[in-house]
């Protein structure tokens, strides 16, 4: 029997839900019983032009903690459309026509609301009850390709609880898939901060109120939480809350600055000091100039963002964020150092700023990868004492979740505990500058918070009763360049105060290891382990900054035995080329950071990993295990590659061979 309407096909699946799958009435969420929470998170995913209203699924289940969204269509050719280059088609008729299309754009909109981080779709097309076809997709981010789930397409996977979780275990992405997509997303936010840094200029915003003016508006629009059960209280701002009144009580800078104040306070974790802190830095950029809430005509950047003939200058630049930052915020950017992308686009016109203090922020798949290098895992106490905008904290939590939501499984009462105690209690991280401070805090909270334990203070004058207390088991660091020898002793502040054989990073200029720091480098080495050193590209901060840098890796607590040997590993071509324009892919970087950490871990042995790319690694001249002295001056690669003098036949005979072409050709010139 063949199809003729949809509905034929829908009394099919939820057959197949019911009778196949055994699922109750009670867990197939339809329009007329659609759980409250998804209801909310579908707002605005209507497949309507307008997309005013919230979206319908034909089918959806939530009873695992990840919506899995349902959408069926008469006709197998009306399963999916893909464009030219093999993506899923996102156009308004790809949307309204085809399952998988349509499944994918309620995901999106799901994962944009901030209510949930990640999704599971399925696209169920069908001509007669034997002429079937259906695709099951994880959908991860709120943007990208979702990963295709082939081996699952039976929908076995919904029959339990522990079928969904395997289901998730398989869905996770490989370090080089998130290696990729945090590159890529690092650009799309490189790409935003440019626009955004010229809307701000023809907005006549000054640039050293730039990054906190941004900060504050994303966390307005931040959901508001109670502090001891996080229960969902109220909508974060949005920019029709957005009216352009010019009163003082309901200007919407006023607004903003009030809602900033309502979801710090209901956080419950920021003390008196830190949230007044915050608070007037705040005011001080967004609240500063009554003139920005004025009603003016509209930037070309965002005029078909906004609605009315006219917004104000706070609007316009609230309305640019929620659009191009706020929205795209999902869990694959989870390590992705926001304010510092922002801070560090900004500061290309502030030189002034941060560059002349030696603040170089690091890139975000650096600091993922540094701490990924330390093995860094949920029950670790993370701490950063040169904190910055917070990159290396942001990358160890995103890390700390991940494998609590691995061991426990996603969304578990077990998992969930403990990734509340990761964020209130294991990560630590001291701060000087009140500017950097509050973005810091604020790239946390955007995280899920994380801000408990961000302290402003000098880390040399802090109590070392914090730092004991803390009980360090893992420590990364980036310090000012400028620092005394370039910042090493921040390094020898934080193995001072750690547990022993805890792990520590540093990257620090490289004549810190090759005599700048012998002082504070033979006072480490007294107590602590070199375990690696890897050599850097040096146009690793291009456009920042230009200079040779390396990471230390060491063993906290153990006195270093320079019988043993050290790993030195030339990463100096990691497959990347970075410019003023942005970084590109030249030779497989993902699958070259992915190599670097299963040389950290192995050495050679490394080679016998099937893992391992071995075309793209001379290992002969890129990885060398050797002693250290007691100098302290020796930690970098160069210090300890063998540069080969010694004459070989072959050179001998290309010598002769280019001798003789020479006097071949001086004779054939006489000759003439």
């Amino acid at each position: 029997m063949k199809y003729t309407i949809e509905r034929q096909v829908d009394n099919y699946v939820e057959n197949e839900l019911k009778n196949e799958l055994g699922l109750s009435e009670d867990d197939i969420g339809i329009e007329s019983r659609m759980n409250a929470y998804l209801k909310a998170a579908l707002k605005g995913g209507a497949k309507t032009k307008s997309k005013t209203n919230f979206g319908i699924p034909d089918f959806n289940i939530t009873k695992y903690g990840i919506p899995v969204l349902i959408e069926n269509k008469l006709h197998t050719k009306y399963l999916i459309k893909t464009t030219t280059k093999g993506k899923i088609g996102t156009s308004d008729s790809n949307i309204k026509d085809y399952a998988v299309n349509g499944a994918l754009h309620y995901a999106r909109t799901v994962i944009k609301s901030h209510k949930y981080k990640a999704c599971v779709i399925v696209g169920i097309a069908a001509d007669s009850p034997k002429e079937i076809e259906q695709r099951v997709y994880y959908v991860y981010a709120a943007n990208g390709e979702p990963k295709r789930m082939s081996n699952y397409d039976d929908l076995h996977f919904l029959v339990t609880e522990d079928a969904f979780k395997a289901f998730l275990k398989d869905a996770q992405l490989t370090n080089e898939e998130k290696h990729k997509i945090l590159v890529r997303s690092q650009q799309d936010l490189f790409r935003q901060a440019k626009k955004l840094n010229k809307l701000m200029n023809n907005l006549n915003i000054s640039i050293e109120q730039r990054v906190v003016y941004v900060s504050g508006m994303l966390l307005a629009m931040q959901e508001i939480r109670t502090a001891d059960t996080n229960e969902y209280v109220d909508d974060g701002m949005t920019p029709s809350d957005l009216k352009g009144i010019t009163t003082d009580v309901k200007s919407d800078s006023r607004l903003i600055i009030d809602k900033l104040n309502e979801f710090l306070s209901g956080r419950g974790n920021l003390d008196a000091t830190k949230m007044g802190l915050m608070m007037d830095s705040f005011k001080m950029s967004i609240d500063m100039d009554k003139d920005r809430n004025i009603p003016i005509d509209k930037d070309d950047i965002v005029a078909d963002l906004i609605p009315e003939d006219k917004a104000s200058i706070t609007k316009q630049i609230f309305v640019f964020l929620y659009n191009n930052i706020f929205l795209q915020i999902d869990d694959t950017s989870g390590s992705l150092d926001i304010m510092g992308s922002m801070y560090s686009e900004f500061l290309k016109y502030a030189l002034s700023d941060g560059a002349s203090l030696g603040k170089v922020l690091t890139p975000p798949y650096i600091t993922n990868m540094m701490a990924e290098a330390l093995d860094i895992h949920m029950n670790d106490h993370v701490m950063d004492l040169a904190t910055g905008s917070g990159a290396f904290l942001v990358s160890s939590m995103k890390i700390m979740i991940d494998d609590a939501n691995n061991t426990y499984g996603l969304n578990s009462k077990k998992a969930n505990d403990q990734i509340e105690k990761i964020r209130k209690q294991n990560l630590l991280g001291v701060e000087i500058d009140a500017k950097m401070y509050t973005l810091a805090a604020s790239n946390m909270i955007l995280r899920g918070d994380g801000s408990t334990r961000i302290e402003k203070a000098n880390s040399f004058e802090e109590s070392p009763k914090v730092y004991d207390d803390f009980n360090a088991t893992a420590l990364l660091l980036n310090p000012p360049f400028s620092y005394s020898e370039n910042g090493m002793p921040f390094l020898a502040l934080g193995l001072e105060h750690m547990t022993k054989y805890g792990r520590a990073a540093i990257i620090i200029q490289d004549s810190a290891g090759s005599g700048k720091a012998v002082n504070t480098n033979k006072r480490i080495l007294d107590k602590n382990t070199l375990i690696a050193s890897i050599k850097m590209p040096a146009d690793l901060f291009v456009p920042n900054a230009i200079v040779s840098t390396s990471i230390y890796i060491f063993e906290a607590g153990v006195p270093h035995d320079y019988n043993r040997s050290v790993k030195f590993i030339d990463f100096r071509n990691d497959g990347y080329k970075r410019t003023k324009r942005g970084i590109s892919e030249i030779d497989h970087p993902a699958e070259r950071y992915s190599d670097l950490l299963l040389l950290l871990k192995s050495g050679r042995g490394a080679l016998r990993n099937d893992k391992f790319h071995k075309d793209l690694w001379d290992l002969d001249n890129q990885y060398i295990e050797d002693e250290i002295d007691e100098s302290g001056s020796d930690w970098n690669f160069e210090n300890h590659q063998i540069i080969d003098t010694t004459p070989h036949r072959e050179d001998f005979e290309q010598s002769v061979k280019d001798h003789l072409d020479f006097q071949i050709r001086q004779i054939l010139k006489r000759g003439k």
